[in-house]
């Protein structure tokens, strides 16, 4: 995809974060919070992703419908190659409501974000 990025019109390719990380994932971190991880096959793509400074907490709670305050973490982990991200549960798991009790299959949203890539 191409994307303009504000500096003269000139146009951007961008790569979806499902393209570049190996592992996409959601779960529970005790009942009352979700995590979700992203994570990168080497730290030359970690990097990168990185450097494009477009996964934030804004970002985060944009993608959940939540208050920016209920994006309690936001981790970038150059060890690991890893972005973590936690956020308050909606419906803490397995109250009335909850549709899924252990986390695994909220991290969907995630898929699509839009990586400046050159």
């Amino acid at each position: 995809m191409l994307l303009d990025d504000h500096r003269g019109g000139r146009l951007m390719k961008t790569v979806k974060i499902r393209d570049l990380a190996t592992t996409i994932r959601s779960k529970n971190a005790k009942g009352f919070r979700l995590t979700f991880d992203i994570i990168f096959p080497d730290k030359e793509t970690y990097e990168k992703v990185k450097k494009a400074h477009v996964i934030s907490r804004e970002l985060v709670a944009k993608l959940y419908n939540t208050p920016i305050e209920n994006v309690v973490a936001l981790v970038y982990y150059d060890a690991g190659c890893a972005i973590k991200a936690t956020i308050v549960r909606p419906i803490p798991s397995g109250n009335i409501g909850d549709t899924d009790v252990f986390g695994m299959q909220q991290h969907a949203p995630l898929y699509d974000i839009e990586v400046p890539w050159n």
